[in-house]
């Protein structure tokens, strides 16, 4: 019987927390005990963060996490974020931890786990993506950069062995890539190259891990229509790249690819955010502040897309709550079309809200930018931006082939060069 005055709801709660939850506040409480924020300079504090499991807390043990339930991420932020802890900037190093971090995980040895996922976190070491050519865009399958292995003296001319056995001997990479993001900042990159021309497209490619100040690796800046050069192009000249920075099988690049890139479409159109959060709070706060310039039509198609935004932001935290579950699936890329959608409708009809004033740019300048901030610039700037939204991170087309494939389940389109060697495809 409970105690007078209890209530039913006394038992519930009075019970302890979950042994993960209570693990995860105890993690949580000895940083801060150690590592007062106040006091403790940033790098050393993410470091610390970072040792104590508090990074990634799904991740296993020595290598930023818990292995605890990747939900409890969220209580993790939430309390060092109430201590007026620092965060490490994951809009500056988002290619990092959005995408080399997982496949790193699901496919790096224990050496270039412990190398490379802490100053990956910490912002130490900025990544980039080595994947796109000026050939190789929508058809990534189709990429010509060639990566030939060398073995090392005394083993023979033989293939390097799989992911499990020795590592000998090094990779001579040339080739181009495109469409780089932050690849001036960058310290490494993720790269697919193709090792073995005579089997079919997906089947010679193999997934490297490129230092990007080794020698033959030139960035050249690539002017987009904003005026800034906020993507490189990549020339790969008799890169030497070590065997032991190959991630996976030798021609099994395609399918570290995918892990990649289906984490790439969750980083940009998933994820948990608050209400009127980018480019439609923008749009509602014009709305709200200039009330001289509203029409009956652009009310409407405001009410419209901002149900739409609410819709995709909800569905973004669903799609979170199944990653706290397993990998990321083809539902990635149907968030990321309706981020690219909707960013690009929002910003034209922020631009027609604000009339002349919407047509007006700061600066046309060619810089060369950390990151990419949407809410901090003007409209024409948001509108003009936007366009890339339906290009990076996999074209709109190719994402609704995915979708009705592996999410509607119809039939593939008929393709001619499913089963024939790369090397005998016309260019």
């Amino acid at each position: 019987m409970s105690p007078a005055g209890a209530g039913p709801d006394a038992s519930h709660a009075t019970s302890p927390e979950p042994v993960e939850v209570a693990e995860v506040r105890r993690a949580v409480r000895r940083l801060l005990a150690t590592h007062d924020p106040a006091t403790t300079a940033r790098i050393d504090f993410l470091r610390a963060q970072f040792d104590a499991g508090l990074a990634w807390v799904h991740y296993p043990v020595g290598l930023g996490g818990l292995g605890a339930p990747r939900a409890l991420q969220s209580l993790v932020t939430a309390e060092l974020a109430a201590a007026g802890a620092p965060d490490n900037d994951p809009r500056r190093i988002g290619i990092g931890l959005g995408m080399a971090a997982p496949t790193i995980l699901r496919y790096g040895t224990e050496e270039q786990k412990h190398r490379l996922l802490r100053p990956l976190w910490t912002g130490e070491e900025v990544w980039c993506q080595l994947f796109s050519e000026p050939g190789a865009g929508s058809d990534l399958a189709a990429l010509g950069t060639r990566a030939v292995h060398v073995p090392a003296r005394g083993t023979g001319q033989g293939a390097p062995a799989g992911a499990d056995g020795a590592r000998a001997g090094e990779w001579l990479v040339d080739g181009q890539k495109v469409w780089t993001s932050q690849a001036h900042l960058a310290r490494w990159a993720i790269l697919i190259a193709r090792t073995d021309p005579d089997l079919p497209k997906h089947r010679g490619i193999t997934y490297f891990i490129c230092d990007m100040t080794d020698p033959g690796v030139e960035v050249r800046p690539l002017r987009q229509l904003t005026g800034e050069a906020e993507f490189n192009e990549v020339f790969l000249t008799g890169v030497r790249i070590p065997d032991d920075r190959r991630l996976g099988d030798v021609g099994e690049g395609w399918r570290v690819a995918r892990t990649t890139l289906m984490n790439e479409r969750v980083a940009i159109g998933g994820g948990s955010v608050p209400r009127e959060h980018g480019m439609i709070g923008v749009a509602a706060r014009a709305w709200r502040d200039h009330p001289e310039l509203r029409t009956h039509d652009l009310h409407q198609r405001l009410l419209r897309l901002w149900v739409e935004a609410e819709a995709a932001r909800y569905a973004g935290q669903r799609l979170g709550q199944q990653l706290a579950v397993g990998q990321p699936g083809p539902e990635g890329s149907a968030m990321k079309l309706a981020f690219a959608r909707l960013n690009q409708e929002i910003s034209g009809l922020e631009v027609e809200l604000m009339s002349e004033a919407g047509l007006a740019y700061d600066d046309w300048t060619m810089r060369r930018p950390d990151l990419v901030d949407f809410t901090a610039r003007e409209a024409g700037y948001r509108y003009l931006r936007a366009r890339g939204n339906s290009i990076e991170g996999g074209t709109s087309e190719i994402l609704l082939n995915i979708i009705a494939e592996r999410v509607l389940g119809l039939p593939p389109e008929p393709r001619a060069d499913t089963d024939a060697a790369w090397k005998d495809l016309p260019r």
